[in-house]
C-alpha cells in the first residue's frame, strides 16, 4: 500500500517514458472497439488460445508445470486430476473464466482476493488464507551464499495492509490523483510487496491485474495472454520488481521501473492483438496461423519444444504438420531428425505467405 499511499498525497512527477506508454495505450484503447467488433468466430479462437496460455504461463512462472499432452484435457476437459500441479493449473483456468464472465460483478475486494487464491491453490491446506508466519524472499547463489532480497509485511499486519490497499485503490479511482493505469500497476507492486500468502502471490497478482484492466476498459487480456507476455519477459519482470521494491517499507522506493514494465506489457499485448486479428482468417486455419506466428517470433534456430511452449493449445501433430508443409514450401529447413531436430527459417520466409488449412 506504500505506493498508492504515496500517490494519494498528491500527483507525483510522471517520467517521460510513462507518459509515452500512456499515450500509446490511449490510442490502442481508442481503436479497441474496431477490433472487438471483428468476426466473433475469429475472436473466439483468440480467447481460447489466450485462456490456455495464461493458465500455463502464470503457473510456469512459479515452477508449476504439467505434461504437455495433458494441457488441453486439464484446461478444457473434466479429467481426474493426477497431482497438485494439474489441480493448480485447472484452478487458475477456473479463476480466469470467472473473471472473463463476471468481470463487471467482481469487485477488487478482500473477498475477491481470498477467493482467487482459493481457486489457484486448489485443495492445499491454506488456500484462501493469509500467511500465518513471516516470510522473506531469499536469493541463493551457486556457491551456497544467501541474501534477503526483500522482507515482506509481517503476518500479523497482512489483513490490515490488504484492507488499506483496497481502500486506497478505490480512492484512486474516485479522486484520480494519478492515471488509473498507473494506479493499477502501483496496486500490483504493493500487493507483491505485502506478499499476503504463503504461496500463490504472483498468480493472484496477475489475476487481479487482468480484473483491474477490465474495470479500466482494457479488454486486450481476453484475447492476448498477459501472463504469457510476462513470462516471455520474465528477466525484466524480476529485475524491475526488485528495483521498485527497494525502500518500499519506508516509502522511499522508486515505483516507476515496475509500473513502466506493466504498461509495456499492455502495450505489447495491444500490438500483438492488432496483428493477430489481421492474421486469423478463419477458425479452420487459425491454429496454423498461431504456429506460424510462433515460428516468426523465433530469433534463430528453434526446436519442436519451443513451438510447443508457445502454442500450448495446438497439438504436437498439428505443429509437425505445419513445419513439414513450410519445409515443403521452401520456407524452413531442418537439420536432424525427431523432436530434437533443429529448424531454420530460409531467406524466403515471410509470415502469412503460405496458408495451410488447420
Amino acid at each position: 500500500m506504500m505506493t498508492l499511499r504515496l500517490f494519494s498525497k498528491g500527483l507525483p512527477a510522471i517520467p517521460t517514458a510513462t507518459t509515452w506508454y500512456l499515450t500509446d495505450l490511449a490510442e490502442s484503447l481508442g481503436k479497441q472497439g474496431l477490433y472487438t467488433r471483428q468476426s466473433p468466430r475469429k475472436l473466439k479462437v483468440l480467447r481460447e488460445h489466450a485462456l490456455i496460455e495464461s493458465a500455463v504461463s502464470s503457473n510456469r512462472l512459479e515452477g508449476v508445470e504439467i505434461d504437455q499432452g495433458r494441457i488441453g484435457t486439464v484446461i478444457f476437459g473434466q479429467p481426474l486430476l493426477r497431482d497438485r500441479s494439474e489441480e493448480e493449473i485447472s484452478g487458475y483456468r477456473t479463476a480466469l473464466q470467472e473473471i472473463h464472465e463476471r468481470r463487471h460483478d467482481m469487485t477488487v475486494s478482500e473477498t475477491t482476493i481470498l477467493h482467487l487464491h482459493r481457486l489457484v491453490r486448489g485443495q492445499i491446506w491454506d488456500a484462501g488464507q493469509y500467511k500465518t508466519q513471516d516470510a522473506d524472499i531469499i536469493e541463493r547463489y551457486p556457491d551456497g551464499r544467501e541474501r534477503v532480497r526483500f522482507r515482506m509485511v509481517p503476518a500479523t499486519r497482512t489483513a490490515e495492509s490488504i484492507a488499506e490497499l483496497v481502500r486506497l485503490w478505490d480512492e484512486c479511482l474516485r479522486e484520480r490523483p494519478v492515471h488509473p493505469l498507473v494506479a493499477m500497476a502501483a496496486f500490483n507492486l504493493d500487493f507483491l510487496c505485502i506478499h499476503p500468502f504463503r504461496d500463490g502471490n504472483g498468480r493472484v497478482s496477475r489475476l487481479l491485474l487482468l480484473l483491474q484492466s477490465y474495470h479500466l476498459g482494457c479488454e486486450v487480456g481476453c484475447y492476448i495472454s498477459l501472463e504469457r507476455l510476462i513470462e516471455q519477459n520474465k528477466e525484466r519482470y524480476y529485475e524491475t520488481l526488485e528495483q521498485s521494491s527497494q525502500g518500499w517499507h519506508e516509502g522511499r522506493h522508486d515505483p516507476w521501473p515496475l509500473i513502466n514494465y506493466l504498461l509495456f506489457i499492455l502495450k505489447t499485448a495491444y500490438r500483438e492483438f492488432e496483428e493477430r486479428v489481421g492474421q486469423v482468417r478463419s477458425p479452420r486455419g487459425s491454429k496454423t496461423e498461431l504456429v506460424q506466428a510462433a515460428i516468426a517470433a523465433q530469433a534463430g534456430p528453434f526446436h519442436l519444444a519451443d513451438l510447443q511452449r508457445q502454442c500450448p493449445g495446438v497439438s504436437t501433430d498439428m505443429i509437425r504438420r505445419v513445419l513439414k508443409d513450410l519445409r515443403r514450401a521452401g520456407q524452413l529447413t531442418c537439420l536432424g531428425r525427431g523432436p530434437n531436430a533443429e529448424w531454420h527459417k530460409t531467406d524466403t520466409w515471410q509470415l502469412g505467405n503460405t496458408h495451410i488449412n488447420g
